[in-house]
């Protein structure tokens, strides 16, 4: 069912848009015969926005299920650790400070290197192989100093327009990207998912409690060590290009939960094809709702997960 959906969804991310295009017309194009406008619009514009939301929303499910099953939270995503707001505020240094200009990798790497930074001063406050509410509060703490981070930004912002340019920025969204993007988010996205799903078994031993996990063999500083890499890295990549969006690593793994036997590793992959799907049709969903400028998909995505967050925490609360 998830890859029927992420089907359907990558159809309608290349075929829906402003310019009205038949469907035999969009494969025409996209085989490259057809008009040349037509093939510049799908190719250059709706394909590489399709592949990065696809990507983007495979790396935010991925993430969310992996750290909901290691911290045992079932409010977990990258935002508990300060991951994401890290690589939002090493995103945002580039753009203020005119970094970004120099060269289209140094906003990816910037963000990598907050995400990164964020973890690193994680592992300060709370040291490796803790339990997880250490992990928590000090992800808390990193978070929150984070955003005050980008709030000072916005506050000193030398203009209104770099002030704009930021706070657009931060309200996610996949409008204007290219293969260009595609080329510096997809390395980092690749290398934060492997990280991520080779730690599946450790996952479920960690179900059991640090003592047993350790008992079975479970190198606890290794697992950790892999885990804050795979998150810094992967949502690093991932929010470089999109900003920051939220709700998709959170909500992604409660929906699918119950139709797996709710072990860890038997949640990573789904959740991917999840919130890949789910990132997908949201993106669509910003291109046909009529407004006058483009909405934000930070803004759709919170819309969306709020309620249906609710509706599954009020079916499911007994469940965790």
């Amino acid at each position: 069912m998830l890859i029927v959906l992420l089907l359907v969804a990558a159809a309608l991310s290349v075929g829906v848009g402003s310019a009205a295009i038949p469907p035999e017309r969009v494969l025409a194009a996209l085989l490259g015969h057809g008009d040349p406008v037509e093939r510049a619009i799908l190719v250059e514009l709706r394909l590489p926005r399709a592949v990065l939301a696809l990507a983007v929303g495979a790396m935010l499910g991925v993430s969310g299920a992996a750290l909901q099953g290691y911290l045992r939270n079932p409010l977990a995503e990258p935002s508990v650790l300060g991951a994401s707001n890290g690589a939002a505020l090493g995103a945002v240094v580039a753009l203020y400070f005119g970094l970004a200009q120099w060269h289209p990798a140094v906003l990816p790497a910037m963000a990598i290197a907050g995400a990164l930074a964020s973890l690193g001063a994680l592992v300060l406050l709370a040291g490796l192989g803790r339990e997880p509410l250490v992990l928590i509060l000090g992800g808390i703490a990193v978070g929150t100093a984070a955003g005050a981070g980008i709030s000072l930004a916005l506050n000193l912002s030398p203009n209104p327009f770099a002030a704009m340019e930021i706070a657009s920025w931060l309200l996610g969204s996949l409008e204007d990207r290219s293969f260009r993007h595609v080329a510096l988010a997809l390395p980092c996205i690749a290398i934060g998912m492997a990280l991520l799903a080779f730690d599946g078994r450790a996952l479920d031993a960690l179900t059991l409690g640090e003592d047993a996990a350790a008992a079975m063999g479970v190198d606890l500083r290794r697992t950790q060590t892999r885990l804050l890499l795979g998150v810094g890295i992967g949502v690093g990549g991932a929010v470089a290009v999109s900003g920051a969006i939220g709700f998709v690593g959170l909500i992604v793994p409660h929906l699918l939960r119950p139709f797996t036997d709710r072990s860890p590793s038997a949640l990573l992959w789904p959740s991917a094809a999840g919130g890949a799907a789910l990132l997908t049709l949201a993106d669509v969903a910003v291109r046909v709702i009529p407004a006058t400028n483009e909405l934000k998909l930070g803004v759709v995505t919170a819309f969306l997960g709020v309620p249906v967050f609710l509706l599954h925490l009020k079916r499911e609360r007994r469940l965790w």
